[in-house]
């Protein structure tokens, strides 16, 4: 049974709350069966927000070393990012490319239990039945094969008759 919130132990418990005591060390404080929870509770329904500082427990601020490694590691370069330029061609809009040929989806070699990091997460198959399975290729664009890649990450289509240049302008408009 815990005893209520009597005046000296809402005085003090003001008190420490406003000197910064975090609500575990007033309730050890108050002693009497008042736990974190009644005093965080109590210092709700009184209204009190302002701290003089927020408690923190005493740490150590030494950070070991990281060893570093004994050679430098180089940079895979990426593949380079393909910007189409609109308004840039003198003959009008990038022609669009070609849909890529669809591939079929033969059984794959990997399971749920047998996925690994670098192996092609595309599913094949309906994930209730017990052929379910997944691409398992060596993943290369992301999570996916460079065939399933192609499918998954398709380019934006601009939509609507307008032409680059209009385009462009109203662009720059935003930014002008």
């Amino acid at each position: 049974m815990t005893a209520g919130w009597t005046d000296d132990r809402v005085g003090a418990l003001r008190k420490l709350w406003l000197e910064g005591q975090s609500a575990s060390q007033i309730a050890k404080a108050l002693g009497g069966g008042v736990t974190r929870n009644a005093v965080i509770g109590k210092v709700h329904r009184l209204g009190l927000s302002g701290r003089a500082a927020p408690s923190q427990p005493a740490r150590a601020t030494f950070r070991t070393a990281r060893p570093r490694p004994a050679q430098p590691v180089m940079a895979q370069p990426s593949a380079p990012r393909r910007i189409e330029a609109v308004a840039m061609r003198p003959n009008g809009p990038v022609p669009p490319t070609p849909p890529a040929p669809p591939i079929v989806d033969l059984p794959g070699t990997a399971t749920v239990m047998t996925l690994g990091a670098h192996m092609c997460k595309w599913p094949i198959g309906d994930p209730s039945s017990r052929e379910f399975s997944f691409c398992g290729r060596r993943a290369s664009e992301g999570v996916y094969c460079v065939e399933h890649a192609r499918v998954a990450y398709q380019p934006q289509v601009r939509r609507g008759g307008k032409d680059g240049a209009t385009e462009l302008a109203r662009s720059l408009r935003r930014y002008i």
